[in-house]
This record gives C-alpha cells, structure tokens and sequence, in this order.
C-alpha cells in the first residue's frame, strides 16, 4: 500500500484520532481510508445520473474570512445556470453561512460543491440532492 502524507491543523488531527479511538478504527489511516472511499463514492450513485437535481449547500465559515465570502461570490456567479438561490446569514458571534439553492445535473452540482470544499478557510460544508422527478405531490401534502 502507498503512502501518503497529509497536511491538516492539529485540531482537525486531535479529532481524527479521537474518533478512530471512539469508533473502533485501528487508526487514523483507516479512517481517512474510509472518509476518502465516501467522499469519492457521494456523487457516484446511478440513480442520479441523466436526471435534473435539485440540492441545497451550506457553507460556515468565520466572519473575518473575508477571502471565503469573496470566493462564494464568484461560484454564484461563475455557476449562475446552477445556483437557482443563494441566502447569506450571520450565525452566531463569529460565523457566516452561505446557502445554496441548485438546479441542475450530478456532474455539475458535483464540480460545484468540489470547489466549494476546496476553498480555504471553510469551517463545513454540508448538501443534499434529489431527483426533482422523485418529488411526490402526494407525499408532500401539495396538489
């Protein structure tokens, strides 16, 4: 097997091996095995392929980060076909969180929240997607 070495802030390494502690893994290895096979695996589902999906991203990240603010910006802008919404909120004393309304295919929504996570200084980023032809009126109460 390969090695490879990886950078990341004490905090986020603290929290790795507690978690590798706390679930049983047989290291901090094994967990990034794991988060890696997930993370590749999320936007590989077949079911989503060649059909329209809508999602919502969140971002938080700090309010002093003005760079982040700034690259969210310019997806809005560089991804207008995709970003359907687009809400901007204080939370808290010391964070911002962007909201991402998103119309569009698997690929692109993919590329999108990639560069989302590739940013710096980003504190989280959470999403969820559904095939808009999987909304069910029935279901939702709506005729």
């Amino acid at each position: 097997m390969t090695v490879v070495s990886v950078s990341m802030p004490d905090e986020l390494l603290d929290r790795l091996d507690q978690f590798a502690d706390e679930h049983g893994y047989t290291g901090r290895s094994e967990v990034v095995r794991e988060a890696s096979r997930s993370l590749l695996g999320e936007f590989e589902e077949t079911r989503l392929e060649d059909r329209t999906l809508m999602g919502v991203v969140t971002v938080l990240f700090d309010y002093e980060t003005t760079t982040v603010e700034e690259r969210m910006i310019s997806l809005r802008h560089e991804y207008e076909q995709l970003v359907t919404s687009n809400f901007h909120s204080h939370v808290g004393d010391h964070f911002c969180m962007e909201l991402f309304v998103l119309e569009g295919q698997l690929e692109e929504i993919s590329t999108f929240v990639g560069k989302i996570r590739a940013t710096s200084d980003i504190l989280t980023v959470d999403y969820s997607v559904l095939p808009v032809d999987d909304v069910d009126p029935l279901q939702t109460g709506s005729t």
